[in-house]
């Protein structure tokens, strides 16, 4: 075993701490999927998706090498360790791995040209967090076009502190709005749940507020 000091990038994650916390970042890992997609001389978007767009409507044909698809969406999942903003459309993108499109693979592009703009994006731990969870929780009642299943996320906080995010599409279709928000609610309530026992097991004062 060797002592290699304070820990500064490990599987592809920048750490870097100072006195208002720990900053976890994947510039590098950022770089180098710009570079493997050729778009180090690209212009930068402002936002990681296209407003309304139907990915599931898509005609375009098919793309002839689906493994570049697959290589890149399976690295942007990666990145999902320490950017919560990517969440959403990482989880309509991974969808289309078995027959991408070309739009689907043009969409994927408009991700990594976004990334490109946001080079220093990462997540911040503060160091004056209190340890109070605050979870949030949304859904989007059938927002797949096809099969009217509906999507819903989570959003939790320990303090100041990202903590929990995650966007995923429900097994079955529910016949109201107001029935699947409640699910959302349960889901966001289980993840809280977690990591209350968590914090009791490392012997913290919690105190947790569902927004």
């Amino acid at each position: 075993m060797k002592d290699l000091g304070s820990l500064k990038y490990f599987l592809g994650i920048e750490v870097a701490k100072n006195q208002e916390g720990i900053f976890l970042c994947q510039r590098k890992y950022t770089l180098d999927i710009i570079n493997e997609v050729r778009l180090l001389g690209s212009q930068s978007v402002s936002t990681p998706m296209a407003q309304q767009q139907k990915l599931a409507l898509s005609k375009e044909p098919f793309m002839d090498n689906p493994d570049r698809y697959r290589r890149l969406v399976g690295r942007l999942i990666y990145l999902l360790a320490t950017q919560p903003d990517l969440a959403y459309v990482v989880h309509a993108l991974s969808q289309f791995m078995k027959e991408p499109r070309v739009d689907h693979w043009n969409s994927s592009l408009r991700v990594v040209r976004y990334l490109k703009g946001m080079l220093a994006q990462g997540t911040l731990l503060r160091a004056n967090s209190n340890l109070k969870l605050f979870g949030w929780c949304d859904a989007d009642y059938a927002g797949c076009p096809i099969t009217r299943k509906s999507v819903g996320g989570w959003f939790v906080t320990l303090g100041d502190s990202p903590v929990s995010w995650k966007t995923r599409k429900q097994d079955v279709v529910y016949r109201s709005s107001a029935e699947f928000e409640y699910l959302s609610m349960v889901l966001a309530t289980c993840e809280l749940k977690w990591l209350k026992s968590l914090l009791e097991d490392i012997r913290s004062e919690y105190l947790v507020n569902i927004l």
